[in-house]
């Protein structure tokens, strides 16, 4: 039985939508990213968000994302609860669909398009 090595990031900066689909892009089943830390729904919401309003629409964009991607079957999405009200958002690669042969970047155009 082979065994495959995967991987565990925890991005050293708050990272970007497009940076999000770059790791989803290459990553392998089982490989881990911690793509954001604290409370998502809070952090993104325009009221509430302590952070400045350009890094909180990027976080809503990159939440959008990340829920887009687990519904499009790319990863699993989990969190773990580091303290009350903190929490770390991870995706989890899946297996790429065998069926499909379209490239995430065709995806996310289509998508584009579409809107």
């Amino acid at each position: 039985m082979k065994h495959t090595a995967f991987t565990n990031a925890r991005a050293p900066h708050p990272i970007s939508e497009i940076e999000f689909c770059g790791w989803v892009g290459q990553a392998v089943p089982g490989d881990r990213l911690e793509y954001h830390r604290g409370f998502l729904v809070l952090d993104a919401f325009p009221v509430i968000s302590k952070l400045a309003d350009s890094d909180r629409k990027c976080l809503a964009l990159l939440g959008g994302r990340a829920f887009w991607a687990a519904e499009a079957g790319l990863v699993h999405l989990v969190q773990e609860r580091i303290g009350p009200d903190h929490f770390a958002y991870i995706a989890i690669a899946r297996p790429k669909p065998k069926a499909a042969a379209v490239s995430l970047s065709a995806l996310l155009l289509a998508e584009q398009q579409a809107a």
